[in-house]
């Protein structure tokens, strides 16, 4: 039973590492783009920061399928379910001014924070994992500093950009990570 799980995972394993590259490809480009759009709340900006939760629904909708003969999905599930609403609750915030955002995004990140570090953990026989539960939990102390950030007197949306940057970089470090793992030999 143990050799088919770890079959499993294997088989999972190209798929889930196409997808890690592409989360930091996205990530890095939005984060540049959110830069170059400024701190104010444009239009632009408005649609940039509805399109991260939205693609982080499209992400977790793919992982989901690919993995689900060889981990655990309902933490890809519930990650789809909070990402959704966080993309309706940033474009009603979006509306409201720059605080409304930040607060949205900051519950958002403390719960797909939490959800992250809950399917690294579950994915931790697959390997590749450390970089997604580290993650989880900068992203769970992310969103905190976001919703505190909310309250200051001329709050920005700039951090966002050094959040999606990390969060990347998490990503594309997991990617090696899963090949590296896949390429060693079994004992």
């Amino acid at each position: 039973m143990a050799s088919t799980a770890s079959a499993e995972h294997v088989a999972a394993t190209p798929a889930l590492r196409r997808l890690y590259v592409i989360r930091f490809a996205f990530a890095a480009a939005w984060a540049v783009l959110l830069m170059v759009s400024g701190s104010d709340l444009t239009l632009g900006a408005q649609l940039l920061l509805v399109l991260y939760p939205a693609f982080e629904v499209a992400a977790a909708v793919v992982d989901a399928r690919s993995a689900r003969a060889a981990a655990p999905v309902r933490g890809l599930y519930a990650n789809i379910a909070v990402s959704l609403l966080a993309a309706v609750g940033i474009a009603v915030a979006g509306t409201s001014g720059v605080a409304d955002v930040l607060r949205v995004w900051g519950a958002w990140a403390v719960l797909s924070g939490l959800v992250q570090l809950l399917v690294g953990v579950a994915r931790r026989p697959m390997g590749g994992q450390w970089a997604m539960i580290i993650s989880g939990g900068i992203s769970v102390l992310a969103g905190a500093a976001f919703f505190r950030s909310a309250s200051q007197d001329d709050p920005s949306l700039t951090a966002l950009a050094g959040y999606a940057t990390l969060g990347g970089i998490f990503f594309l470090v997991s990617a090696f990570r899963l090949s590296r793992s896949t390429s060693m030999p079994s004992r």
